[in-house]
């Protein structure tokens, strides 16, 4: 059973969450609430997510100061940040939205179908790594196997599915690319799924010297 990814939706008025619950339901994944900065940051030390969408405009903490302590944890940094705002703002507003660490600014009134695009987008993306980060732990558990004696069939095995398990993850990351590349996506995004062709890439270099005659064990690539 593939687990689903979770959404962060950070606003101060309940009828936007409920809006954001609405139009990102049809993506069958977790949508988590927070109602203040503070509650996000909160949510966000025990729980992984794939993408935030962070409203700018909040009492007390807004989405400026909210973005910049996310941004400055090591655990949470690299999550994408969705900025959604009103639309009376200028361009210097938007430039700061950027500067804090967006990936992408919306204006409301929003279209709800390029929000539920470009949340999709991310989502595909954090998926992809997860699969990537579980094919890499079960490689390190054959690199400690070793495959010696007792455990050759094992690591045969152990070897097999792997190399079927990283097949389709390629496959599905190749097809996400495409995709990016047709539809003109942010750069934010093609720069992500790039990273994620490149680690694997090398996680398939990694596997292939695992293979018989291919010269034993090889180190990792960095998973980064």
């Amino acid at each position: 059973m593939v687990q689903k990814a979770k959404i962060l939706l950070v606003d101060d008025r309940p009828e936007n969450l409920l809006a954001l619950e609405a139009i990102l339901s049809a993506l069958d994944q977790t949508l988590v609430r927070a109602s203040s900065g503070e509650e996000a940051l909160k949510a966000l030390l025990t729980d992984d997510f794939a993408v935030i969408l962070l409203d700018v405009q909040m009492p007390g903490m807004d989405g400026f100061e909210t973005a910049a302590h996310i941004k400055r944890r090591e655990r949470t940094r690299d999550i994408p940040i969705i900025f959604l705002t009103a639309i009376n703002h200028g361009p210097h507003h938007t430039f700061r939205g950027y500067a804090a660490g967006a990936v992408d600014y919306i204006s409301k009134p929003f279209d709800p179908w390029v929000l539920r695009a470009k949340v999709s987008v991310f989502v595909e993306l954090y998926m992809k790594n997860c699969q990537l980060r579980e094919q890499a732990a079960l490689l390190r558990l054959q690199l400690e196997g070793g495959g010696h004696g007792g455990h050759a069939k094992e690591s045969a095995g152990l070897l097999a599915e792997l190399s079927a398990r990283l097949a389709a993850v390629e496959e599905q990351a190749e097809a996400l690319s495409k995709q990016l590349d047709d539809d003109s996506a942010d750069a934010a995004a093609v720069a992500t799924a790039a990273h994620l062709e490149r680690k694997l890439t090398g996680l398939r270099r990694a596997l292939d010297a695992l293979e018989p005659g291919a010269g034993g064990p090889t180190a990792l690539p960095s998973q980064s």
